[in-house]
């Protein structure tokens, strides 16, 4: 019988900062500046990534939708941002708000900064009310890249945002985003070849038992990104 791999013990922040944590407005400036960094990310790609996309006939044409990834690697977002046909609201952890490149650009582009570990519920505030205004909010269910090279234990706050606003559930699943292939690639001056899928949207919808609800809900989403992902992607959920 095979042994799945175990996740290690999930990030906490260890820094309280909710004063950064709200829906980012839309505003012009920050619509013309979502533009231009999706077409950065478009140009990134081309340089840097050797792409397969699938399943674009999978993406809504309109929110609001919860969009879950696996998440590999510094990739992923660049990838994603470059390959789905709107442009997204990013749940990311709030350390990253610090960083002295990342933390400017995604405060230029509007990011719902996250505390994990925590019950953070202005960001669970903010995610329900971009989704009550349409819009497509993204962000990974294992609170982390993942330290196993295929699917940790997914956390329960995707499942929450979808049960709460109704919104469908948009799953896409990367391969080849670690960055140690990406790196690699990029030091020998080549394209590291990546994939990218999504999967057709779906409801989760509540069983009446709020935990258990939960619990299923999570495993669900987890299920429908390792059904995107080839058998070594798939981690615990194969």
């Amino acid at each position: 019988m095979q042994t799945q791999p175990s996740s290690p013990p999930k990030p906490v922040t260890d820094w309280w900062r909710p004063d950064l944590v709200f829906l980012p407005r839309l505003t012009l400036p920050r619509r013309v500046f979502r533009l231009l960094a999706r077409g950065l990310a478009k140009l990134l790609v081309f340089l840097f990534l050797k792409p397969v996309i699938r399943g674009r006939e999978n993406f809504p044409r309109h929110g609001p939708a919860l969009v879950v990834i696996n998440h590999l690697g510094d990739a992923d977002a660049v990838l994603l941002a470059a390959s789905v046909p709107a442009l997204l609201d990013g749940m990311g952890k709030i350390e990253l708000s610090a960083h002295w490149l990342v933390g400017p650009l995604f405060r230029a582009y509007g990011v719902i900064w996250v505390h994990r570990g925590k019950a953070d519920r202005k960001a669970v505030r903010a995610a329900l009310d971009g989704l009550s205004q349409g819009r497509f909010i993204a962000l990974a269910p294992e609170g982390r890249h993942s330290l196993i090279h295929g699917l940790e234990e997914g956390t329960e706050g995707a499942a929450f945002l979808a049960l709460k606003s109704s919104a469908p559930i948009v799953p896409v699943g990367m391969t080849g985003t670690e960055n140690d292939n990406v790196y690699g690639h990029m030091r020998k001056l080549k394209r590291a070849p990546v994939t990218l899928t999504i999967g057709k949207p779906f409801y989760l919808k509540d069983q009446g038992n709020h935990h258990q609800t939960l619990q299923e809900g999570t495993q669900r989403i987890m299920q429908s990104l390792a059904e995107l992902l080839p058998p070594p992607y798939r981690g615990q959920y194969r």
